[in-house]
């Protein structure tokens, strides 16, 4: 996903030719030891008692929970982690490309289909409207409401059809406090908005569930959850904290502190970059050539300016209003298209 993403910032071909065998060596992991069982999901488990127990994002303890708050136990294949393959397979596809390799585009792009068909049905919990977080050890779901849904919507797993469910869900009181989308929904089994993963709010986790509906084009959903973000770091002195709880907007007038909490914190410190990307619908591919835009100013935001963004050799400077955006300073014949 790294080297795909660094291909359509750069175009720089001698730059990520030596990333290369990395890159493969990485998806050959992926394809076999990353795949405990052979039914091609990406499962974790740990091999001796010193090992952390749940291995995604969530690594607490008890972070992975079913419905009704039992703790799942490994080996667990996560939804968002089949996201991050999904999203892998169609980098290499681009990265393919950048080398001028079309069979090799075609095979990883026919890889990401077909990952996608069976991640949607394996992991679809028709009963309850939504993918669950997991499956256990006996291929059953664990079927709890989490945050999670937002990885798979920014990676692209998650066909057009499903999506505005999701969006409605990330949306809902139960998963969205006011300023972010709660770990675990506050009806689910074990929920608890002082706990680390199962109920509380880490920034960069709402950003990506922005960046995934603003992928899908749902905007509304997605400007949501911006302005709840904006509150919150406003309510903290511009500053957004590894993670808050997750008590409701409407019962207390700012986020509670959750003591653990790092500030700075890397993946918060992201998170506001990621939140301006998805309101410019910012994705440049200079293996096409192309930077592609879709502004969605956020309530209360009139404009919005960006300058000195590296894309290829330049440093671009953006700007963009009601009256739409403006983009100077590309790269030679690199053209700029709705996204």
């Amino acid at each position: 996903m790294l080297v795909g993403e660094l291909a359509r910032w750069t175009g720089d071909r001698a730059g990520i030719a030596p990333l290369m065998p990395a890159v493969d060596r990485a998806l050959g992991w992926m394809e076999t030891h990353a795949d405990r069982d052979g039914d091609g999901f990406v499962e974790y488990g740990r091999t001796n008692d010193d090992g952390l127990e749940n291995q995604g994002w969530k690594d607490s303890w008890d972070g992975i929970r079913y419905a009704d708050g039992r703790v799942a136990t490994a080996p667990i294949a996560l939804c968002e982690v089949q996201g991050y393959s999904y999203a892998a397979y169609r980098a290499r596809a681009a990265l393919a490309t950048l080398f001028g390799d079309g069979d090799g585009a075609r095979e990883f792009d026919a890889r990401a289909d077909e990952l996608a068909q069976r991640f949607d049905e394996a992991f679809w919990v028709p009963d309850k409207g939504w993918y669950a977080v997991g499956l256990d050890a006996s291929k059953g779901h664990i079927d709890s409401l989490t945050s999670n849904l937002g990885h798979c919507l920014w990676t692209g797993i998650v066909p057009t059809g499903r999506a505005g469910r999701l969006a409605e869900l990330l949306g809902s009181a139960h998963l969205f406090s006011g300023w972010g989308v709660r770990t675990l929904s506050a009806d689910s089994g074990g929920f608890n908005p002082l706990s680390y993963h199962c109920g509380s709010v880490w920034p960069h986790d709402t950003a990506l569930a922005i960046a995934g509906l603003a992928r899908y084009h749902h905007d509304g959903a997605a400007a949501t959850l911006t302005s709840g973000l904006l509150d919150a770091a406003t309510s903290d002195g511009g500053r957004l904290p590894e993670l808050f709880a997750g008590f409701g907007h409407d019962d207390l007038a700012a986020p509670v502190p959750y003591p653990a909490s790092c500030a700075p914190q890397a993946w918060a410190a992201a998170s506001p970059l990621m939140i301006v990307r998805s309101i410019l619908g910012l994705e440049p591919d200079l293996v096409e050539g192309v930077v592609r835009v879709r502004p969605r100013l956020p309530p209360g935001m009139d404009q919005l300016v960006i300058e000195g963004v590296p894309i290829g050799d330049r440093r671009v400077d953006i700007r963009a209003s009601g009256d739409g955006i403006e983009i100077s300073g590309l790269p030679d014949g690199v053209t700029v298209a709705a996204s």
